[in-house]
């Protein structure tokens, strides 16, 4: 294992990408090692099984935030993937970009290799985009990204031709020119499967000689002499070792193990380490903090027609899915419950959307101890309108709270915990009612369930969303790369400041959070990183 060219600490969607871009020219050596096991599971590989990974301590890392005021006190649960493919194994596959204004914003702070101009001729390297390669969308690339235009519930029309109705344009590709507007996602799902990061990319990589993959070995910290990064301390079959490394180590923890990985090794606020006796080998404030994150809740209606509640929840309507997606690989368990979607903003004078919508022909009102329920909804026909914030203002933290690599950190989100991220809600909140209010949907709706016609004020409102709201599993930021070091962890080139031959290269890294889902981000950070990290090589 040892004398490796990279060591990648991490599987999921950047570390797998970078597994296989660093590793292409067939001679360059690359170490990935991996807490988790296998991605060879059977609710990994069906797309709607990741409601049964929720809770599961064998693929999810399980972490809490602390009490959050702005959620009324509550714990937010925060799964990330611990397998694999990380967290895109067991996400719920919707393959959004963001705005193209999101990369002017990191070029802004990181410089032109992070602009749009070098950001999408990556994305169309990377894709093999069903709906078909153009200006704007790539075909041939490694990964597989699904159209999702069959199979789709006979509601997802009538949700669509209510948002229109409601002010919104028709959008065949949210990925394309224009983000606003409704229409339906795209996927990560190929043939029935879930399409991560591993499938589409660690996995070819795995073939070549010159990749190792190694699982179930927890990196305690980075081993650091002389001001430069050498290799590793691990932990596997409960023995603990140094691994070397003839050249550099990447960080594709993501937002939560990448900064406690750096703290641990003593790379972090000094007052923090300071008082847990972990020597202070770089002062940067930065690192864990700038924690930057979506939040959002859903809205859910009783429905006069059947949903997807009618064919989950019996035994026979399980059976017959069940037997639809064995036999066919169609079907609804071969999809995400996420079909529809949507982007707007909340005042014209926004100069991009600000808010994104989920639309879901299901509802959990009733949840099951123990498992996300999708696939065991309520007992009647139920639907779920959601949203989440694009670019909030709140920012939060990831600090250790001890030495033990196994111990999680303290997660402080601070959601809503700014004037305009709950101006911006209550406004938002307020656009789902009238989305439901229009035809067709208006007829199809018996009632509001949640929050229910008793909820009218804004304060009412408010209460509601701070109750109700939680991550959309997005964390970012919490490495933030930029060219100012007063302000963040890692340069352009990724290397964090202060420190040879180790970089971080996964959703931590993001100068800001991008407006939308951010496993694609997180995947183009992986394939844009390698491309910056073979140039400086050579």
């Amino acid at each position: 294992m040892d004398g490796a060219d990279y060591i990648i600490v991490g599987s999921g969607s950047a570390g797998s990408v970078l597994a296989e871009r660093l590793s292409a020219d067939g001679r360059t050596k690359v170490l990935v090692i991996e807490a988790g096991g296998t991605d060879l599971r059977f609710f990994v590989q069906m797309p709607l099984g990741y409601g049964k990974l929720f809770y599961d301590p064998a693929v999810n890392w399980l972490y809490k935030t602390e009490p959050d005021p702005g959620l009324a006190g509550n714990r937010d649960h925060w799964p990330r993937g611990k397998i694999l493919g990380g967290s895109s194994s067991i996400n719920a596959m919707v393959y959004i970009r963001g705005h193209k204004s999101d990369y002017d914003d990191w070029e802004a702070i990181a410089g032109p290799d992070w602009g749009w101009g070098q950001v999408l001729p990556a994305y169309k390297a990377m894709e093999d985009t069903e709906a078909g390669g153009d200006a704007w969308r790539g075909k041939g690339g490694p990964l597989f990204v699904s159209a999702n235009r069959r199979g789709l519930h006979p509601l997802v029309e009538p949700y669509i031709a209510a948002v229109e109705a409601a002010g919104l344009p028709r959008i065949e590709d949210f990925n394309g020119p224009e983000q606003e507007g409704v229409g339906t996602y795209q996927l990560t799902v190929k043939g029935g499967r879930r399409n991560s990061a591993s499938r589409a990319f660690l996995r070819p990589a795995m073939k070549r000689t010159n990749v190792e993959v190694i699982t179930g070995t927890l990196v305690n910290r980075v081993v650091i002499e002389n001001g430069r990064a050498v290799g590793v301390e691990v932990v596997r079959g409960g023995e603990r070792k140094v691994i070397r490394t003839a050249g550099e180590v990447i960080l594709a923890g993501g937002a939560i193990n990448s900064p406690q990985l750096l703290q641990l090794s003593g790379i972090g606020p000094r007052a923090l380490l300071q008082g847990l006796g972990i020597p202070v080998l770089r002062d940067n404030s930065n690192v864990g903090a700038n924690l930057n994150d979506h939040q959002g809740l859903n809205y859910t209606y009783r429905m006069k027609v059947p949903t997807l509640n009618d064919e989950l929840r019996p035994w026979w309507g399980k059976l017959k899915v069940g037997l639809q997606y064995l036999l066919t690989g169609t079907g609804p368990l071969s999809m995400s419950i996420n079909q529809g979607g949507g982007f707007f903003r909340t005042d014209p004078s926004q100069p991009r959307p600000n808010m994104q919508l989920y639309f879901q022909a299901f509802s959990t009102l009733l949840p099951r101890v123990g498992e996300r329920p999708i696939l065991s909804p309520d007992p009647f026909s139920g639907m779920s309108i959601g949203l989440s914030n694009c670019r909030p203002t709140s920012r939060g933290h990831i600090r250790i709270r001890s030495t033990d690599p196994g111990q999680h950190p303290e997660i402080v989100a601070n959601a809503y915990s700014t004037d305009t991220d709950v101006a911006e809600m209550l406004a938002a909140v307020k656009f789902i009612r009238r989305i439901a209010a229009q035809k067709p949907l208006a007829d199809l709706i018996a009632e509001e369930l949640r929050p229910g016609p008793d909820c009218r004020t804004d304060e009412d409102l408010i209460a509601d969303f701070r109750a109700r709201s939680g991550t959309v599993y997005h964390p970012s930021c919490t490495c933030r790369m930029g060219r100012d070091e007063a302000k963040s962890v890692v340069d352009p080139a990724l290397k964090v400041f202060g420190i040879e031959g180790l970089r971080v290269c996964d959703a931590s890294a993001f100068p800001t959070l991008i407006g939308g889902n951010t496993n694609a981000p997180a995947m183009l950070m992986g394939w844009r990183g390698a491309e910056v990290i073979r140039s400086a090589r050579h």
